[in-house]
């Protein structure tokens, strides 16, 4: 699988990782062309279903990325999503698609280069996985 045919949806929260991912750009930080930014007002509203239907329109990967623990504007919002992220990985286990094929990952409003990071191991591990429709993939 070529790594360019990979499309990766990163619901990213206002607050922190949607900054993160603008401090990348403004800092020219190696971002692949496979990630697919989608702004999210906080990772504790991504419902499983979101990503669910990411993955019926075509995504081979997810990543959900929230503010720290305990720097949640919302207070309790990453603590939902990582409640819900879990439970949808061990759903994923008992289907076809891969449970990594969902990241779940917190990142500060100034940590550019770690956003860059995590979706650099995103697109290597997907496309580790294969294509979606490949035994094991989907």
């Amino acid at each position: 699988m070529k790594s360019l045919d990979l499309k990766i949806i990163a619901l990213l929260c206002h607050w922190c990782a949607y900054d993160s991912a603008d401090a990348a750009g403004r800092s020219r930080q190696d971002v692949p062309p496979q990630i697919r930014e989608v702004h999210v007002r906080c990772s504790g509203q991504v419902d499983p279903a979101m990503v669910l239907k990411a993955f019926a329109a075509g995504a081979d990967g997810v990543m959900v990325l929230g503010c720290k623990p305990g720097d949640c504007h919302y207070r309790t919002g990453n603590h939902q999503a990582l409640k819900r992220m879990r439970l949808l990985q061990q759903v994923m286990a008992a289907t076809p698609i891969h449970p990594q094929r969902l990241r779940l990952d917190w990142v500060s409003a100034g940590e550019g280069d770690r956003y860059a990071r995590l979706a650099q191991e995103m697109v290597s591990q997907v496309k580790a996985l294969g294509p979606v429709d490949a035994k094991g993939g989907m």
